[in-house]
This record gives C-alpha cells, sequence and structure tokens, in this order.
C-alpha cells in the first residue's frame, strides 16, 4: 500500500533533493557544498523519510514545469507534452524570442532564477517605444530583469542586468550582469572585473558597460536607435554586426 503525502511534505521533499542530487533532477546541475534547511522543514523530511518504507514508495517522474512551479512557488504556464522540458515558462507571447533564444538564456541564467516563470514587464510592441516608458513598466520591479533587443537585420542581443533599469545618478549592478548576443551563434560576455559600469540609466538614454570608450550597448530615449561596441566592464564583442543599429523590437523580462 503507498504512502500518501500533502502537496506541502512533496514541495519539502522535491527542494531536498533537488538540492542533494543536482545531476538527477536538473539539466544543468551544480555541485553544493552544504544546504541550510531549517529545524522545521528538516524534522518533517527526517520524519517523512523514517515511517516510510522504501519497498512502499513509488517513484514517479513530475515534468520540470511543474517541478519549477513547486519550488518557486510562482503560477506555471500549461505546456504541451511536446514541449521541451528544460523551457522555462512564460506568462506572455514574446515577439522576439524563440524556443533556441529561450533554450541558450536559459541555461545561463544565475541559480537564483532558473526554474522561475518569465514575467513581460514592458514590450515595443505593446507599450510604445519610449525610455520613459520601459523606466516606468520597471519603476516597482525589485528583481533582476533581462533585455532583449532585435534590430532591422534581424540580429537578437541584450543584456541580463541584476538590477531593474531606472534613472540613476552613477552606475548600479553587480557582477551578475552579462551582455549577449545570438549573432550568428549565440555567445555571453560576463563581468571582466575591470571596472563596475554596469548599467546606468538617463532621460535620454540606456547605457550598459563602459570605460575607456564607447559602451558595450546603448539605446536611445525613443528606443528606435542603438549602438554596441567593444567595452573594458565586459571585454565584450559588438553584439551586433551593426555597431550603430536601428531597432525593430524591445522587451524587458523578469523573474517571478
Amino acid at each position: 500500500m503507498g504512502v500518501a503525502y500533502s502537496v506541502g511534505e512533496v514541495d519539502h521533499l522535491y527542494t531536498f533533493f533537488v538540492e542533494w542530487t543536482p545531476d538527477l533532477y536538473t539539466k544543468h546541475g551544480r555541485k553544493q557544498r552544504f544546504l541550510m534547511v531549517d529545524k522545521q522543514k528538516l524534522a518533517m523530511i527526517d520524519s517523512l523519510l523514517c515511517e516510510s518504507s522504501p519497498k512502499n514508495w513509488e517513484i514517479i517522474t513530475v515534468r520540470k514545469s511543474a517541478r519549477s512551479q513547486s519550488v518557486c512557488s510562482t503560477p506555471s504556464v500549461c505546456m504541451s507534452e511536446d514541449e521541451e522540458e528544460t523551457l522555462p515558462a512564460l506568462n506572455h507571447t514574446s515577439y522576439i524570442l524563440q524556443e533556441h533564444h529561450i533554450e541558450s538564456l536559459a541555461a545561463h541564467l544565475p541559480p537564483r532564477v532558473q526554474g522561475c516563470v518569465w514575467d513581460l514587464v514592458y514590450s515595443t510592441v505593446q507599450h510604445g517605444t519610449s525610455l520613459r516608458t520601459l523606466y516606468r513598466k520597471t519603476a516597482q520591479i525589485e528583481r533582476p530583469v533581462l533585455l532583449l533587443i532585435k534590430d532591422l537585420h534581424n540580429q537578437v542581443f541584450g543584456a541580463f542586468s541584476s538590477h531593474t533599469f531606472r534613472v540613476s545618478d552613477s552606475c548600479y549592478g553587480t557582477g551578475e550582469t552579462f551582455l549577449f548576443t545570438f549573432g550568428p551563434e549565440f555567445k555571453t560576455f560576463c563581468w571582466s572585473g575591470e571596472n563596475s559600469y554596469f548599467v546606468r540609466g538617463f532621460l535620454d538614454s540606456l547605457q550598459m558597460g563602459g570605460g575607456g570608450g564607447p559602451f558595450g550597448l546603448w539605446l536611445d530615449a525613443d528606443l528606435c536607435r542603438g549602438s554596441t561596441f567593444s567595452c573594458n566592464t565586459f571585454r565584450n564583442q559588438p553584439l551586433s554586426p551593426h555597431q550603430d543599429f536601428t531597432i525593430q523590437a524591445v522587451e524587458v523580462w523578469t523573474f517571478q
């Protein structure tokens, strides 16, 4: 006879197993030296493991989308049986992202946002082409954001920022911030450690990366034009073959 567990108990068990055996439960697992668990959850896990006989346990498989909902405690978007299990759930339609974009980006996001639902907070298609509108839409967000750009030559590139975009008197952000491009193959450009010019917002422009010359990524006030050059902050290549580019679409996503 099988053992019945409540949803809360299953959540704690699954979180425990994910942390201690990432090679079995996650595609891009990372080994951890230790795991901090509060006493109440540890006691619950201990009682579950002690009270139940292993021969009565039934091993089942659960889709990653459902597991992410359990671990992150966020609503998940339903996925068809044929969809790739490793892809995170998106709560809105993207006018830029395709499946291979999502898969590549998801594998390079910091651990604290992996497995979370992607939430669209700004889109030029929906909200118009205005940097001020972008700032307004992201003003209340206290989570990392993903900036996506598609130029008129259909090149896709952008940045992950540890902090949301805002008008600022100085540069802000942390070493989690990075630039990326899909032109022609996917590449990321992480913090070089040379300076901390991660992000700076003005009313008439948004800048990412810098030091000793041009910016890694620069967007104008109307989100119509931009530029990308190598910069000291990320030691990146230009993100687009066209260093001065015209924007077709911009999206900003965050993580729930």
